[in-house]
């Protein structure tokens, strides 16, 4: 990267850049960012080294034809780089590739040895690197900064159990958690403790779990404090020591291992979607009734939001098709992908059950779709955070009043911790698993010969980078990973849009043709424009064509 002139310019763009007080635009705004350089200020004086980040998944390298076939890439991306640029493909850096057929599980350390190896070395600095854009030598240092996946390989990386009584990593041994005695399911309810001492929803019984709350939120564990009792033996919440604990840095850093925002999105809207309707039957003289719950919806109540689903338009490149994913039979969203339950958390799911639901219910499922249209924010205002973290604990407390307890599984918990990570660690999308998720696809793409998937993955990797270190040396080439600006052609003809130079002369000549062929509406303007617009492409072709 330091060989390029543009790339090696780009990666001090961090320090050139103005910040505006109070706002968090990129990671270099945030306290994790801060603390490297302040607890070391060698480091930090020097705006070439490098902050990385890194994510590890599991996919099928063989699409459809085998489900149990695991293959895991280990990628690292640089924050160093401009917003446009440190989360696309071409700065991907695919430093492992574990095999499968299985998966690591628990025994990843044993595959991340090498990188960190590496990353030690990186840390203690590599000396003579050379600069293209300053044109000099210097010694290149860098640091892992947090690892980013969804929750099962959170707790593979961090070591951390995420299953059971105490699977939130942060609440840890004060995971607000309990069995439902015949659903023999944990849930995680009790929010109302991450509520001021004097909130009133801590004084009511009735409406929660019958008792008064008089608790405190559980203070996050320091890095320090887990190597400390991981190292002691006290593994109640802890699998091993983590190997991320071998960098020197990692056990000072607020937040290690961060929250993945897609899959917490997309499992909360699929428990909104799919809430179960059971409920304790009513016992009579005569018969037993299910009492609805305020979540249920009448079957004229399905037809209507699926209707309102059906009948949505957005615009080209927003989401899926939202109209294939409705299934009016039966009243169903079927087939939803991460991004479309992201569109209808963002967007879509508070207009289609404006009409709907009884109002306490419906308020509060839009609430929690406003929080997530906040906290997704490119630019962080860190005045509003306080208010934003209050709100959302209002409304997991609202959620607890009028949903089921089946409901709350740790997904759901887990989003009180959301506004947490944003604070110490800066806006959401540079933290999520969407830009991955697509890298995937590609190095799925890369797979010709079955037998051996991570062969041709390797091989077609470094033809890549091969490829792409020429194209620096070129000019007036485009790069891979880094996709051109929408503006610099008309892919498709917009309504309003202006013609290009190439197609005038057809429309004169087509005019020409109308007022020929109609001359007693010579002078009639917009006549001769409506049928300009209703016949111009018919003409075309057939003019193409002779």
């Amino acid at each position: 990267m330091f060989q390029s002139h543009e790339t090696a310019k780009s990666l001090t763009w961090h320090a050139a850049r103005k910040s505006i007080d109070g706002q968090m635009s990129h990671p270099a705004d945030s306290p994790s960012w801060k603390l490297l350089d302040d607890k070391w200020p060698e480091f930090g004086n020097e705006p070439r080294n490098l902050r990385l980040a890194l994510s590890s998944d599991g996919f099928n390298p063989h699409s459809s034809l085998s489900s149990r076939y695991s293959c895991w890439p280990v990628i690292l991306v640089t924050y160093n780089l401009p917003p446009w640029l440190c989360m696309k493909r071409k700065f991907m850096m695919l430093t492992l590739l574990i095999s499968g057929p299985k998966q690591p599980g628990n025994d990843i350390d044993v595959y991340l040895e090498p990188l960190i190896d590496d990353l030690k070395s990186l840390w203690d600095g590599i000396r003579g690197v050379y600069d293209a854009h300053n044109g000099e030598y210097f010694t290149l240092r860098a640091a892992l900064m947090w690892t980013i996946n969804d929750f099962p390989t959170y707790g593979n990386l961090s070591s951390c159990v995420v299953k059971g009584y105490k699977a939130c990593p942060i609440c840890g041994d004060d995971t607000p958690s309990h069995r439902l005695k015949n659903g023999h399911k944990i849930c995680y309810i009790g929010h109302r403790k991450w509520l001021p001492i004097n909130h009133p929803y801590r004084r009511q019984r009735a409406a929660f779990n019958g008792k008064l709350e008089y608790g405190i939120p559980p203070e996050p564990l320091t890095g320090e404090e887990v190597l400390h009792m991981v190292e002691n033996g006290d593994r109640v919440c802890w699998k091993k020591k983590s190997i991320f604990f071998d960098l020197e840095y990692w056990k000072y850093l607020p937040v290690r291992h961060a929250l993945d925002v897609m899959h917490i999105e997309k499992n909360v809207c699929d428990s909104i979607i799919g809430v179960k309707t059971d409920l304790q039957p009513e016992y009579g003289e005569r018969r037993t009734r299910l009492p609805p719950g305020p979540w249920n919806l009448s079957r004229a109540e399905k037809r209507e939001v699926c209707n309102s689903f059906y009948g949505m338009k957005v615009p080209e490149g927003y989401s899926s098709n939202i109209k294939n994913l409705v299934s009016l039979q039966d009243s169903r969203l079927l087939g939803l992908k991460s991004h479309d339950c992201h569109s209808l958390m963002q967007q879509l799911l508070p207009v289609a059950i404006r009409s709907v639901l009884e109002k306490p219910a419906r308020y509060a499922i839009t609430r929690l779709c406003f929080f997530f249209n906040a906290i997704c924010a490119k630019t962080v205002d860190v005045s509003k955070l306080d208010k934003l973290e209050e709100d959302v604990v209002v409304t997991l407390c609202l959620l607890e009043k009028y949903f089921p307890p089946s409901f709350f599984d740790i997904m759901v918990h887990l989003v009180v911790h959301l506004v947490r990570e944003v604070r110490l660690c800066g806006p959401v999308y540079f933290r999520w698993m969407y830009p991955f998720e697509r890298y995937m696809k590609v190095l799925k793409g890369y797979v010709q010969n079955r037998a051996r998937p991570e062969g041709c993955i390797a091989e077609r990797y470094i033809a890549e980078e091969a490829a792409e270190f020429c194209t620096q040396h070129l000019s007036d080439v485009s790069t891979v990973g880094v996709p051109s600006s929408q503006k610099m052609g008309v892919s498709k003809p917009l309504s309003g849009c202006t013609n290009t130079e190439e197609v005038l002369p057809y429309i004169e000549q087509h005019m020409i043709h109308i007022k020929t062929a109609y001359p007693k509406f010579r002078k009639r303007t917009k006549w001769l424009q409506d049928k300009h617009n209703s016949t111009f492409i018919q003409w075309l072709c057939f003019s193409i064509c002779c």
